[in-house]
């Protein structure tokens, strides 16, 4: 027996561990830890193990490893220092070139004088259609009288588009200023805010028309009640989907939001401008007090 192997032995024995236990502690078979005791590595599978698993040992019983490598530094190194140039041959032996990587030198050549082949046709094919372009450049000419009538023609039908665009816009003007002419007087103004709740007052006017829609490209949930406490609406509005209502004869009107952010409200074709930030208070509940003029 090592003096090694006899120090980490009565170690192990004063700590009352066997060798079956000191086993299951390190997961190292009991042959590996005997031959250790008895200063006998040459079971050990690999001289590189033999410094992995006398920490281990030393670990396990309550002993310094770096202590136990310095006290017995001359029983240790010359197992490692072996398994040390066995790793580095290894390691020089893997860093040879593999058959595969030689396969692929050796095809590179052939690679790029295949890639040179294909540039050259290409090249060739392009100054060809060049070529043939400028061939039909004087039988084009011919055509040019006949393209600069389909090109009048259609500046014609592109200028009377436009004025006819122009037209209906005017004629959207004119119905957006008859529309604030006939709601010169009325007011919808904000009363008060309780929790998600807003109240509005509709006065200046002897009617109530009410729209509520979706906008172009979205979706919501609504809910739409009279004075009398009437259902008139419930459901989803998409794609820009609405609902009219003209409640002229009502006192109010209730409208409960599932996305407010999504939803419209208008009020006589006045737009209704939301008191809280529809972003932030996504769904709402709103209440128009309507004073009939």
């Amino acid at each position: 027996m090592s003096e090694l192997g006899g120090r980490l032995r009565t170690a192990r024995e004063e700590k009352g561990i066997s060798l079956d236990q000191l086993q299951s502690m390190t997961k190292i078979q009991k042959k590996y830890l005997s031959g250790i005791e008895k200063g006998d590595y040459s079971q050990i599978p690999g001289k590189f193990y033999v410094r992995a698993f006398i920490k281990q040992y030393a670990e396990a019983v309550g002993l310094s490893p770096d202590e136990l490598f310095e006290e017995y530094k001359n029983e240790i190194p010359a197992a490692y220092e072996d398994d040390l140039s066995e790793q580095l041959s290894r390691v020089q032996t893997r860093r040879t070139v593999s058959p595969g990587v030689s396969k692929i030198a050796e095809l590179l050549p052939k690679i790029l004088i295949g890639v040179a082949i294909v540039a050259v046709l290409f090249l060739a094919w392009y100054l060809f259609s060049k070529s043939g372009e400028t061939g039909n450049r004087s039988a084009d000419k011919g055509k040019n009288q006949t393209v600069d009538i389909e090109e009048s023609d259609a500046i014609k039908a592109s200028e009377s588009a436009s004025d006819q665009k122009d037209k209906a816009e005017s004629n959207d003007e004119n119905d957006a200023e008859e529309q604030e002419s006939q709601n010169a007087g009325q007011e919808l103004t904000m009363d008060q805010v309780s929790g998600n709740v807003t109240t509005y007052k509709l006065s200046g006017t002897d009617k109530f028309e009410l729209k509520v829609s979706a906008s172009a490209s979205g979706e919501t949930w609504v809910r739409i009640l009279d004075g009398g406490n009437q259902q008139l609406f419930q459901g989803m509005l998409q794609n820009g989907a609405s609902q009219s209502f003209d409640l002229s004869d009502q006192d109010e009107a209730y409208i409960r939001i599932g996305r407010a952010f999504e939803t419209d409200i208008y009020v006589n074709d006045q737009k209704l401008k939301y008191e809280l930030d529809p972003n932030q208070n996504v769904t709402q509940e709103i209440s128009i007090q309507f004073d009939k003029e």
